[in-house]
């Protein structure tokens, strides 16, 4: 009987990974909208790459895997010869670039496919729906072939696309994030409206001095350990004009025009791109290659200069968990899944984000169904609520971003097969500090510079 029902539910299982997503919802889950299944489920493809790129740069992992017998075997090709691999590519910066790669062409096969899909009427919205068995197969087979890649000038080439694409994926971060602040203040705001004012804008108040002190404690702790009197001078201009540009958008964000035309601009959104922008600058300054700049969070703690020459990793030996590394993986995680359940009343953002309003995402209240399971709400009948290709475009984005996190942003050496800290990352994260910058003034200015404009 135990047999019978193991098959049953395999079977169900396998029905509904060829299916659409409204049978991924179990009898314990709440009912919610097909387009929120859909876009987690791709979301957790991605997670799952990244969960792998991290296990394959564990220290000691190439070690496990030399004891396995006649598994691993010496030189240079990655071509799988008696049963024996290079275990020099499967661990290390080379896997994670590998990994990486399978899931950006992925991402950006679907990016390509879905382009223009208007409804889920469109035969395309049943692939990007359902079929997940497949998909997962199309992911392995990606992965697989990846790795027979010759070393060749992959891994320098690659470096440079995951420069590019981690640009534009900072700005998307910070765009999210200036969405989480406005859905963060207009839930706590509406919240305050209801009843118990103090205790709501007590605690509006609390995280908004929070943010800016943390973001204030952070330039002074710049100042002191990555900046010296007679160097570092690319630092001394990155922090102030951060600090700078950080105030003007805070003293914008409270002028009365402002606040005329965009209500839910406020003083907690700007705390929080601030602080976010202070993280940027400080990842940016620790892959500057002068050690004299860029002191180690170790021998900060031990109160001794390092001098030493910019450090080379090879291959196997990256530890992309120092502190920079760990925040960076936070964030990516949190914008990640938030991208996925988003619902934003904020016109701008949604515009850069491709996304209807709120009032089309919210879910559909649906009980399970005759047979008792629940399952995901079709809400794209009459248009999709949000833009299917450019939804997997951030992921194809993401996926250069989480390589580069991985691999602490560290050029790879072909001729020393070594990881080294570049300049050339330095001005990508602090150039994407910027433009996102730029992003936030804009969603305060618009409706001032086009009045004429429906912002609302």
């Amino acid at each position: 009987m135990g047999a019978c029902m193991a098959l049953c539910s395999l079977a169900s299982c396998a029905s509904c990974l060829c299916g659409s997503a409204p049978c991924l919802l179990s009898g314990c889950c709440p009912s919610t909208n097909n387009s929120t299944v859909t876009r987690l489920v791709f979301s957790l493809f991605l997670l799952l790459g990244t969960a792998v790129s991290i296990i394959m740069i564990l220290p000691g992992m190439e070690t496990q895997l030399n004891k396995i017998p006649g598994f691993c075997k010496d030189g240079t090709s990655i071509w799988v010869i008696e049963n024996k691999v290079n275990c020099d590519i499967i661990v290390g910066y080379k896997s994670v670039y590998r990994m990486c790669f399978a899931l950006a062409c992925f991402f950006f096969l679907f990016c390509l496919l879905m382009i223009r899909v208007r409804s889920s009427k469109d035969p395309r919205a049943h692939i990007q729906n359902g079929f997940w068995f497949f998909k997962f197969m199309i992911l392995v087979g990606i992965t697989v072939g990846a790795f027979f890649i010759p070393d060749g000038m992959f891994n320098t080439v690659w470096f440079y696309f995951g420069m590019v694409g981690s640009f534009f994926f900072i700005t998307i971060q910070l765009i999210l994030l200036v969405d989480f602040a406005h859905s963060w203040n207009e839930a706590w705001v509406g919240r305050a409206e209801e009843g118990n004012r103090k205790c709501w804008f007590a605690g509006l108040l609390f995280f908004t001095i929070l943010n800016y002190a943390l973001a204030f404690v952070a330039v002074v702790l710049f100042y002191l350990f990555y900046t010296q009197a007679d160097d570092c001078t690319e630092h001394k201009v990155f922090i102030s004009l951060n600090l700078i540009f950080c105030v003007v958008v805070s003293v914008i964000s409270i002028l009365p025009k402002v606040q005329e035309a965009q209500p839910q601009s406020g003083l907690l959104q700007s705390s929080l791109i601030s602080l976010y922008t202070m993280y940027v600058t400080w990842s940016a300054m620790s892959n500057n290659p002068n050690r004299k700049c860029n002191p180690s969070l170790l021998s900060l703690v031990s109160s001794s200069s390092s001098t030493t020459p910019a450090p080379t990793i090879a291959p196997g030996e990256i530890q992309w968990w120092d502190a920079q590394g760990i925040v960076g993986l936070i964030i990516f995680l949190f914008c990640t899944l938030y991208a996925s359940i988003r619902s934003s009343n904020n016109a701008q953002v949604n515009r850069l984000m491709q996304t209807e309003e709120s009032q089309g995402l919210t879910a559909v209240e649906a009980g399970p169904s005759e047979d008792g399971v629940r399952r995901a709400v079709d809400n794209e009948e009459d248009g999709v609520t949000y833009s299917y290709s450019f939804f997997h475009f951030c992921l194809f984005l993401a996926s250069l971003y989480i390589m580069m996190t991985l691999t602490n942003w560290y050029h790879p050496d072909a001729e020393y097969q070594a990881m080294q800290s570049c300049m050339p990352a330095v001005w990508v994260k602090i150039s994407s500090s910027w433009l996102g910058l730029l992003i936030y003034l804009w969603t305060l200015l618009a409706p001032l510079i086009l009045p004429d404009r429906d912002f609302s």
